[in-house]
């Protein structure tokens, strides 16, 4: 889900961020920090967030030592809760600002992505917190992070990054030995989406071998987890923004002849059955056998199964952690994404605590100890580094997941040499993602179910593919798409 996207070079970068921050507060103290509290009559704030499991205890133990320490000498009390999925915090917190029947009021902070924040801002529910931080402490976080807060460039900031996430590929490194032995197979060879689609069919045919007395059998080799994340990145990858925002008013750039490479490389392979995507996310598909790689968010690498678990068969996997595969001749570009946390418009007062907590929970050290449980990526410059994750992983004796720490270690090692995109915020930003989301991966699969039943019927799989995959198959699916995503980014207006 994660939204709005803009690429920057480093350097225009730190000069946007700079000059956005002068403009609100050139001095070395923030306006904001002249509020005073009293620690004998502390200020109690509500967190509303996603996180469940190993991020949620990780969160809950930094918040109960928040509330020991500094919170206790300043006078802050924090208190979270989780609403469960990230689809379940967004209602709720749609519905709070919406009225609804029966709907909590906004807590005084809440993780949310940027096009949800930017909606809520319009309703002018969010406080700015540029009157709360300096120039200085800004220019401590990743400048593309911070950037992604001010909306369409202007000099607010409502949206503060606490950790960030990207995407990465992994394998089921056990399965995948046996075929690369029997094949030639290598792992370089996933490097590029081509070269995914190619190995894909190759495992197709492969294990169709395995049962030469049942023809066209074989299984899928790959799947991804977000379709909006491969349109956006991939025409990135190629030069274009598909959702091109200029002063919030959004253009969408989808060259035909770009579009059909990446129709090409999921559309193409999935109705053939080299792709696959049967649960709700692909790391479930790696447990239950139906694929043995995936693209998904880092954080979905605390999810990769430790056994693949089928009707005949159940037994325990390594796996390998790898870059994105990128569209060849593509530049390394990979997405930028992750919720941040916005404050709720109130008092000087709930302000204030609001942005102490949040600079204290993004502390080099804090921040480093959550990503460790969460596999996300950190905010601050100082803290984008494996030596940085050492150190405190070190001095802390933290017991880190090891599939969390070699996710981070890929990401972290090849940081200087990734550039990450983020699109800016749009009105019917979040709806016009979802058709990238959905409609041609829910094509996929319908058209697949078709293939399977024309295969059940007696003919071939390629030959039943074929009536689905040629030029005027294209030519129909994209104008149709096109003119979804035109008229649901234009709608209302």
């Amino acid at each position: 889900m994660e939204k709005s996207f803009l690429t920057w070079t480093a350097a225009a970068l730190g000069t946007a961020i700079l000059l956005t921050a002068c403009n609100t507060n050139t001095g070395t103290t923030a306006p904001g920090s002249k509020v005073k509290l009293d620690p004998s009559k502390p200020v109690s704030l509500t967190v509303w967030h996603y996180y469940n499991g190993a991020q949620q205890a990780a969160f809950d133990q930094l918040v109960s030592e928040f509330n020991a320490t500094e919170g206790k000498d300043k006078g802050i009390y924090v208190e979270g809760y989780t609403q469960g999925s990230v689809s379940d915090l967004e209602k709720a917190v749609s519905d709070a600002v919406s009225g609804a029947v029966g709907a909590q009021s906004l807590p005084d902070i809440f993780s949310t992505y940027a096009d949800t924040a930017y909606a809520v801002q319009k309703e002018d529910k969010l406080a700015d917190l540029s009157s709360y931080f300096t120039e200085e402490e800004l220019s401590e976080y990743v400048d593309s992070y911070i950037k992604e807060g001010y909306f369409h460039d202007d000099t607010s900031l409502y949206l503060f990054p606490v950790a960030k996430s990207t995407e990465i590929m992994m394998i089921n490194k056990t399965d995948w030995k046996p075929f690369a032995d029997a094949t030639g197979s290598s792992l370089e060879e996933l490097s590029t989406l081509e070269g995914v689609a190619d190995v894909a069919k190759r495992y197709y045919e492969w294990t169709d071998s395995l049962t030469p007395d049942i023809p066209d059998d074989g299984k899928a080799f790959y799947g991804r987890d977000s379709m909006s994340n491969y349109f956006i990145i991939g025409m990135k990858q190629l030069g274009a923004d598909i959702f091109d925002v200029k002063d919030g008013q959004v253009t969408i750039q989808a060259d035909k002849e770009k579009v059909r490479r990446l129709w090409d490389n999921y559309y193409v392979p999935y109705v053939n059955g080299y792709f696959a995507s049967m649960g709700k996310f692909r790391s479930d598909d790696v447990k239950t056998g139906d694929i043995l790689a995936y693209t998904g968010s880092c954080a979905s690498s605390m999810y990769f199964p430790d056994q693949v678990v089928t009707d005949e068969d159940s037994h325990a996997i390594d796996y390998v952690v790898m870059q994105p595969p990128v569209l060849e001749g593509g530049e390394q570009i990979n997405v930028q994404q992750g919720a941040g946390m916005a404050v709720t418009k109130s008092d000087a007062q709930h302000e204030y605590a609001s942005c102490e907590f949040l600079k204290w929970f993004t502390r080099k050290e804090n921040n480093l100890r959550f990503v460790c449980e969460s596999a996300y990526m950190p905010v601050r410059k100082d803290a984008n580094s494996m030596e940085a994750l050492d150190e405190v992983i070190k001095e802390k004796d933290l017991k880190v997941n090891a599939k969390a720490y070699q996710c981070l270690s890929s990401i972290l090692n090849a940081y200087e040499s990734i550039h990450f995109y983020t699109p800016n915020c749009f009105e019917n930003g979040y709806a016009t993602r979802n058709i990238l989301d959905y409609d041609l991966s829910d094509k996929a699969a319908q058209d697949k179910e078709k293939v399977d039943e024309m295969v059940a019927a007696g003919m071939s799989r390629a030959e039943a593919a074929a009536e689905f995959t040629g030029d005027a198959a294209f030519e129909e699916w994209y104008d149709s798409w096109y003119q979804k995503l035109n008229d649901t980014a234009h709608s209302n207006q």
